[in-house]
């Protein structure tokens, strides 16, 4: 199995537009075994996607390293997969015609196109390959935003608060798709959220962030069986032990997390 991520002494500043220095990240250390479900989670902006864009190498570390499968992580590649919080599909585009985007752009798109099918058809798409975004919802954007970061067979598939936009009933639907497709695929998950039920529903460990600078407060494994009852109370006691460590986690007590 492939898929492991090993976060070394990760420190990320950026430069604001006042001349002032950001920092977001300081010396995160994580290691995230092949085939798990991870997830982020802290108060706002302190610097979750910044560890998320990261290991996608949408933003390299000003120190440190992350290696995928030991190899050291210096640019994108479509052996990790990218959800957005937004489905950001290309609106003059067909649904099928943005799922198969990324491989037309690698050129291998005739030796994939059955491939393009199969996820369209996996995420419950069938049928609408012809339309468009603006004809279909929110939800069903999003499935085709996951499609399109599935089809190129990636080793990790990582997720920036990809459900933050949906309503609570659409949102606990694609939960169960997005576990789903982590059970058949088999790859390795990281998931940005701000939703601490969430985390406990899908995550085999959730990784606690303090605020900016963020370090690595706690990583919590959780030891329940899937399906997940929301109202057990192994699972609301899992709930609660993250609610406490994100109110006392450093200086920050009033940090935005959904309940």
């Amino acid at each position: 199995m492939v898929g492991e991520i090993r976060i070394e002494n990760v420190s990320k500043s950026f430069l604001n537009a006042d001349g002032t220095v950001l920092n977001a990240l300081n010396e995160v250390n994580l290691s995230v075994q092949p085939g798990s479900f991870i997830s982020l989670i802290g108060p706002s902006g302190c610097g979750k996607t910044t560890l998320l864009r990261a290991i996608a190498g949408l933003n390299l570390a000003d120190k440190g390293s992350v290696y995928l499968d030991g190899v050291p992580v210096k640019k994108p590649g479509h052996e990790r997969g990218f959800a957005f919080q937004q489905a950001n599909l290309y609106p003059w585009l067909s649904i099928e015609k943005n799922i198969a985007f990324g491989l037309k752009a690698r050129g291998i798109y005739k030796q994939k196109k059955e491939d393009v099918k199969e996820y369209i058809e996996m995420v419950g798409l069938k049928g609408f390959e012809n339309s468009y975004p603006h004809q279909l919802s929110g939800g069903m954007n999003q499935r085709a935003s996951l499609a399109r970061a599935l089809v190129g067979h990636p080793k990790v598939l990582l997720l920036d608060e990809p459900l933050g936009a949906l309503d609570a009933f659409t949102r606990m639907n694609m939960q169960d798709e997005i576990m789903r497709i982590w059970k058949e695929q088999k790859m390795t998950m990281i998931m940005v959220t701000h939703d601490v039920d969430e985390a406990v529903y899908l995550s085999d460990q959730v990784v606690i962030m303090t605020p900016r600078p963020a370090k690595i407060e706690q990583v919590i494994d959780i030891e329940l069986g899937r399906p997940r009852s929301r109202g057990s109370n192994d699972f609301l006691k899992y709930r609660t032990k993250i609610l406490e460590i994100l109110n006392y986690a450093g200086e920050n007590r009033e940090p935005e997390y959904y309940l």
